[in-house]
């Protein structure tokens, strides 16, 4: 079991304040935080992310709700991810796009995209409001490795989807993802996942962490497809079983 080591004991953890949960109605949500911003935020990170922690801006967070434990860490394992016929029909349809790395830097045409994707399908949520200023922070305001990846078409470079990922020393860390959704036939989402394993297994990183899943949770559902996985629990990290669906 992944467990907090002794430096990591030294930094301050905080509570956040109850909040009604986003994913199960009639639960309330609470974190447990803490800075990146000292010296040393790579490996600092590295170790809580081995522990469940996941990444916004500066801060590290992890589930700790008073009475629900639904929100597990989930990771793939690169090396035993299996390619079935619709992850590599995915990645054919997507030939013909160019994946763009760069350091995590904001722009307007990545706004515009985010913008049209949170009223496509994150309606009425609270980043749906967000403005540029509050949209760089989230690109930008990283104290650890991290960069964006734009995905254009060959022909036009017109900007399809983008996703913003931490380079861990054994993993890549999905943080966040947009796309076109009028492409829906692209299964961007989808492919920017794959995207990352490929990297992954180029650069010889075991896992692809990809955020908190939760069973049932419509919007969370893709994340079991991608086996084997992961989760983080009491044990530490165990695969989740194939009889587990959303």
């Amino acid at each position: 079991m992944n467990r907090l080591s002794s430096n990591q004991k030294q930094n301050v953890f905080l509570g956040t304040r109850a909040l009604p949960c986003p994913y199960i109605d009639g639960e309330i949500e609470r974190k447990v935080i803490t800075d990146l911003s000292v010296p040393g935020a790579g490996e600092l990170y590295d170790r809580l992310s081995r522990a469940g922690f996941r990444r916004s801006h500066s801060i590290a967070y992890r589930p700790a709700c008073p009475s629900c434990t639904a929100c597990k860490p989930v990771r793939i394992r690169v090396k035993d991810f299996n390619w079935s016929k619709r992850f590599r029909r995915t990645d054919n349809q997507n030939r013909d796009l160019i994946a763009h790395e760069m350091v995590a830097h904001a722009t307007k045409e990545q706004f515009d995209l985010f913008q049209q994707y949170q009223a496509g399908r994150h309606s009425g949520g609270e980043m749906e409001t967000m403005d540029f200023r509050e949209y760089r922070a989230m690109i930008e305001d990283s104290p650890v490795d991290s960069q964006v990846i734009e995905f254009r078409t060959r022909e036009g470079d017109t900007l399809v989807g983008f996703l913003l990922a931490d380079r861990q020393s054994d993993a890549l860390s999905a943080v966040y993802s947009a796309y076109d959704v009028s492409s829906s036939a692209r299964s961007l989402g989808i492919y920017m996942v794959l995207w990352l394993l490929k990297q992954a297994r180029k650069t010889r990183k075991p896992f692809v962490y990809l955020g908190y899943w939760v069973e049932g949770s419509r919007k969370m559902a893709y994340k079991a497809d991608f086996r084997p996985i992961e989760v983080f629990g009491s044990d530490g990290w165990t695969e989740l079983s194939n009889s587990k669906s959303t």
